[in-house]
């Protein structure tokens, strides 16, 4: 295996090369072209999937039915993860005027150009997501919303794009930086992805040479994978499966309510209207106060922070609904994003920007409400177990 001096190349083998690229730099957008026109091979194997290349060929936006459809199918914490990831990435390079992922695009629309095969070898964007949320842990999940609630440190530097591409060492830092706030998501989002990236495209070594587009932090963990040569279909599937919710959760997820209606009715049978009164208002404060709270933490309207704590304490006992959905439709509904707020959501590079544009306030809207409903109704059966 050799490595090409002052850019990011890695040559495995005569038929096999690896590209690493930035995906904000222009300068990563020529190199592409560059290599492809030069090395000539015969498939570039691209760090997209399917939904992320149609998204970028049709310069896709949200818009206010995809909008309305996140809140309504429970993504606002997936998209939000999303959108972070690449507001980190704008950071490094959004003064270069490049549109995140234009050399994957370029390297897309480059290969169909030559007529040379192209081979989309991620894995599809939402499964990765959900494997990231359903391995975090309740920590984890708090640190990445902290995330956006807590301050920005105005004083940090940003690396510059060429630092980047050609330190190394630097780009393994930052990964470690994911992994220790986050290390199942970092396991999902790095390791994951440098195992299964180095398989697919292993399996088009069979078709000629091979030029791999990819983002430079996976050079390092796809080259190492490759060393090894092996192509484990098996392995493949797995890592194409979204894991099943813990039974554990969804346990507890029913049984607050259970304990509450059981309670209640107990209560009436028995004519004890004032332990009835007393369980109902601990359930209804703590599940009205957290949830508002939060809603306020994303700096909700007025209405939705009202809406949050109404409708808390009623969607608490049934785990299919989620306050977060009614808090969002509100928030949607008084202060609809614009055009141009649902235009620029996907340029946003600073975590403070999910707040001013409307379309951000949406699903922050909706994520942490949700997040409250669900602390408020621990702490009220806490304090209705200690009460009886």
């Amino acid at each position: 295996m050799t490595e090409v001096r002052s850019q990011p190349i890695i040559d495995i083998d005569a038929e096999l090369r690896l590209l690493g690229t930035a995906h904000v730099s222009r300068e990563s957008v020529e190199l592409v072209e560059k290599q492809i026109a030069e090395w000539s091979p015969d498939v570039v194997a691209i760090e997209l999937c399917k939904s992320r290349a149609e998204a970028l060929k049709e310069d896709r936006r949200l818009d206010q039915e995809g909008l309305r459809k996140v809140i309504k199918e429970g993504k606002a914490p997936l998209i939000l993860l999303q959108s972070m990831l690449a507001a980190e990435q704008r950071k490094l390079g959004m003064d270069e005027g490049v549109q995140p992922g234009a050399e994957l695009l370029g390297a897309l629309n480059t290969a169909e150009e030559k007529n040379i095969e192209v081979a989309l070898v991620d894995r599809d964007i939402q499964v990765t997501l959900r494997r990231a949320w359903r391995r975090m842990g309740l920590r984890e999940k708090f640190r990445i919303l902290w995330g956006l609630v807590a301050p920005e440190d105005e004083e940090e530097e940003m690396p510059e794009i060429e630092e980047l591409l050609s330190n190394k060492d630097l780009l393994s830092e930052l990964m470690e930086e994911l992994k220790q706030v986050a290390p199942s998501a970092g396991e999902v989002l790095v390791d994951e992805r440098d195992e299964y990236l180095a398989m697919m495209i292993q399996k088009q070594r069979s078709k000629g040479k091979v030029l791999a587009v990819l983002g430079a932090g996976h050079l390092t963990g796809v080259s190492a994978h490759l060393k090894n040569a092996k192509l484990d279909d098996e392995r493949l599937n797995q890592l194409e499966v979204v894991p099943k919710p813990n039974p554990l959760w969804k346990i507890v997820m029913w049984g607050i309510p259970l304990l509450v209606f059981g309670l209640v009715g107990w209560f009436i049978y028995t004519g004890s209207n004032e332990n009835l009164f007393e369980i109902l208002t601990i359930w209804a404060l703590f599940n009205a106060a957290v949830a508002a709270l939060c809603c306020i933490l994303a700096r909700g309207h007025p209405l939705a922070v009202l809406t949050a704590a109404i409708a808390s304490p009623i969607t608490s006992l049934n785990p299919a609904l989620a306050a977060g959905w009614f808090a969002g439709y509100v928030q949607l509904l008084v202060r609809e994003p614009s055009a141009k707020d649902l235009k620029d959501f996907l340029k946003l590079d600073e975590m403070k920007l999910f707040w001013s544009n409307r379309a951000g306030r949406v699903l922050l809207v909706t994520a942490l409400t949700n997040l409250g409903s669900m602390l408020g109704a621990w702490l009220a059966t806490a304090g209705i177990i200690t009460t009886f």
